[in-house]
């Protein structure tokens, strides 16, 4: 994963040669917003398709470019098909089908995509194709490193062949020859797996929503904010919400065991579950009351739910870091849209230490770790300090 994208990198391991259903996200280069503008209807409480977009010439070129990859994988032998894409501002997102095992992988279908719609950006400016422009062309400049000079020379004849250049090579070339004669879109791209027939309907819906999502994000700055770098306390964490929910007076830590310590039945079936079921609810309706948790154990995960559900005051810890373009899901997404979640993710979790001998990079210390962070916010009266937006 480079810093230039931020996505990570593909699955290792997976088979990108056989069947199987894709999300795929591509960042336009410097994430200029080349490909759509967003307009500002009211807020909406269902996901639009792409009425709050209007697409540029470029964004529609990109458009019909993925409609046309099943037709122009076909002629290679791939059989392929699209169920769904949005061109946002500056990224594009699509849902992609391999339908039978192929000669090609995924990476290189989409590396056939990502060129056509290089060409199509060249050709609206005016420049011609990348593909087939000669380096000779962009080495006038008498700043031309001489590694270039020596390749234009060498493959004069042979168009620009851009693809002998290593990925260094290609950034050096592109920040001499201007930005308007680089790719489209970053050299990386992000790719989630689909796992079952339900995983894949969530995929497309997710698609169809994200310009609403991107509108929230617009129109409620204050509930929706993302920051990478905040200081609670002596720690550090990003985080995605309602930063305001830290000032509450009265935030209530729920922590329960997976399982009774005396009966071993689990414990969110026991009377001592309900008990503290009961004690939360109440404090929650009372007012001015927090419910702090990772969610973790079976019984922290229903009243994480519940508290979503029912748009009740939730800061929730997670181990997963938030990056750059890191948005939750659907659920979390829209409460924080309503004011009521801040969800925080710890940087360096694992170097919080081991516990009971367990290794600190297991799931078991992060989440033992992750209730001692539960019961820090708990007590946090400061102020959060915004380092990195």
């Amino acid at each position: 994963m480079t810093e230039a994208s931020s996505y990570r990198p593909r699955n290792p391991g997976h088979d990108y040669y056989g069947r199987g259903v894709y999300l795929v996200t591509l960042v336009v280069s410097g994430r200029r917003p080349l490909l759509s503008q967003l307009v500002s209807p009211p807020l909406a409480t269902k996901p639009l398709q792409s009425g709050p977009l209007v697409l540029t010439p470029l964004g529609e070129a990109v458009h019909q470019a993925w409609l046309q990859t099943p037709a122009l994988q076909a002629k290679h032998g791939n059989h392929v098909a699209v169920h769904a894409c949005i061109c946002m501002p500056d990224h594009f997102h699509g849902v992609i089908e391999v339908k039978e095992p192929m000669s090609w992988s995924l990476g290189t279908i989409i590396q056939s995509f990502k060129s056509a719609c290089t060409s199509r950006l060249h050709e609206l400016q005016g420049l011609p194709n990348a593909s087939y422009r000669p380096l000779m062309v962009d080495c006038q400049n008498p700043n031309t490193p001489s590694w270039l000079r020596e390749k234009a020379a060498h493959h004069h004849t042979e168009g620009s062949l851009l693809s002998v250049l290593s990925k260094k090579q290609r950034q050096e070339y592109y920040a001499m020859a201007g930005q308007q004669k680089s790719p489209l879109f970053d050299d990386n791209y992000d790719d989630t797996v689909c796992l079952d027939e339900r995983h894949r309907e969530a995929m497309i819906a997710y698609v169809h929503d994200n310009p609403r999502r991107a509108l929230l994000r617009r129109m409620l700055p204050d509930v929706m904010r993302r920051s990478l770098h905040v200081t609670i306390g002596n720690r550090s964490y990003g985080t995605f919400g309602n930063l305001f929910l830290l000032r509450w007076a009265n935030k209530v830590q729920v922590q329960c065991h997976r399982r009774h310590p005396a009966t071993g039945e689990p414990y969110e079936s026991t009377a001592e579950y309900t008990h503290q079921h009961t004690h939360w609810l109440a404090a929650i309706l009372g007012g001015q009351t927090v419910i702090v948790t990772p969610g973790i154990s079976r019984g922290e995960q229903m009243i994480k739910n519940e508290c979503i559900e029912n748009g009740y005051p939730l800061i929730h810890l997670q181990k997963e870091p938030i990056g750059p373009y890191w948005k939750p899901e659907l659920r979390r997404f829209e409460a924080c849209a309503n004011g009521s979640l801040l969800i925080l993710a710890p940087w360096n979790l694992d170097e919080m230490g081991n516990v009971a001998g367990v290794p600190s990079d297991s799931d078991y210390s992060r989440f033992h770790n992750l209730n001692t962070l539960a019961t820090e916010i708990c007590t946090f009266s400061g102020e959060a300090k915004i380092i990195k937006q």
